[in-house]
């Protein structure tokens, strides 16, 4: 099978011909449908975060089951599936107290280096990316990474949810509990910051302010639910929003990853308000916030993956879609093939995309 190989940080991704290993127990064969490109694969093709190399990278996808090793019981050959990274034991104490996207299990969520699932005959070792390496043809997954799904929902839209909308629609509705009447501000209108405004707007949050210097992006914010929008070239967005606000927001909610995109995102609180940090701040970054802030009970917070429990929050999330109510189709920026990835991430990079989409061929 084809997939896209990183050999080094700061190079582009080679396409290699590599193969993946048959499923063993509780593991899945998936035939990868659509892959999305995502800001944290350019983390780690940038450097920006510590990983063993060569690897395959991706993890928002979808596909069909191909083959099933013994002991799996949820997926059958033919079933469409969704992938989530948030791989769970549902065993470990996290799992059992409600909060699977942090299982704690490196048995099922096993670090960086230990997943030996893919094999090629250029090296000892060809590293797998978060439980699922999704730039490939196909996929070698533990069953507990996947969740099934009706046949009638396009892939395209499904591999959408699979990352970049459970993350930021989570980090709204689960992370933040987003609640009826309440400001929120977005910081950031990629693919995770579209899906938090949708999330905040379908939580009934009164107003949302999109802050992001691309223009097509506020105004694409606006349809999916933003009410104010900030272009910190105008000025800086914490003065803005503190202006419009007359005090500050409940909620902000950071997704570019940036020292100072984080620290703002704090300093726009109003009293009693929560900071909630998305993008993944580089791997060495530290933040700075007032102290003196905290007295107010401001809060700061991480939130992984929408602190999603994907089984139960990805179905939702296709009824919210079937429903017109979660848009999905305005996310898709273009459909690429893997030969054209790099081209992809350099869209990316330029500000050209909300998501462009691996297209494998695959779906019907």
């Amino acid at each position: 099978m084809k997939a896209a190989v990183l050999y080094e940080p700061h190079t582009p991704l080679v396409i290699e011909e590599i193969s993946t290993k048959k499923p063993g127990p509780h593991e899945v064969l998936l035939n990868t449908a659509f892959a999305g490109l995502c800001h944290s694969d350019l983390h780690f093709i940038e450097g920006l975060y510590p990983h063993p190399l060569p690897v395959v990278l991706g993890h928002e996808s979808a596909g069909i089951v191909e083959m099933v090793g013994s002991e799996v019981t949820y997926v059958k050959p033919g079933d469409h599936v969704i992938t989530c990274l948030s791989v769970f034991c549902g065993t470990c104490e996290q799992c059992t107290s409600g909060r699977p996207v942090i299982c704690t299990n490196t048995d099922v969520k096993m670090a960086p280096g230990q997943a030996k699932r893919l094999e090629w005959e250029k090296a000892d070792q060809l590293h797998t990316f978060t439980n699922l390496s999704s730039f490939a043809e196909q996929m070698l997954v533990h069953e507990n990474s996947l969740v099934k799904i009706q046949n009638d929902m396009p892939l395209d839209r499904a591999a959408l949810i699979g990352c970049g909308v459970i993350t930021g629609f989570g980090a709204a509705v689960n992370t933040a509990n987003v609640r009826f009447g309440e400001t929120v501000a977005v910081i950031g209108c990629g693919g995770v910051g579209m899906a938090a405004i949708n999330g905040a707007h379908v939580a009934g949050a009164g107003r949302i302010f999109a802050v992001d210097t691309n223009p097509v992006k506020l105004q694409l914010a606006t349809k999916l639910g933003a009410t104010d929008l900030i272009n910190p070239n105008d000025g800086d967005p914490v003065e803005q929003i503190m202006e419009a606000t007359k005090g500050g927001v409940n909620h902000a909610i950071e997704c570019l990853g940036l020292k100072k995109t984080a620290e703002q995102s704090f300093e726009m609180l109003a009293v009693g308000g929560t900071a909630t940090i998305v993008g993944m701040v580089p791997f060495d970054e530290k933040i700075e916030i007032s102290g003196f802030a905290f007295l107010r009970e401001r809060r700061i917070q991480g939130s992984s993956m929408g602190s999603n429990r994907f089984r139960t929050d990805m179905p939702r999330l296709i009824d919210l879609y079937q429903q017109g109510r979660l848009h999905l189709d305005d996310w898709i920026s273009d459909k690429i093939q893997l030969s054209e990835i790099n081209e992809g991430f350099t869209a990316m990079k330029e500000g050209r995309a909300v998501r462009s989409l691996i297209d494998f061929g695959i779906a019907p």
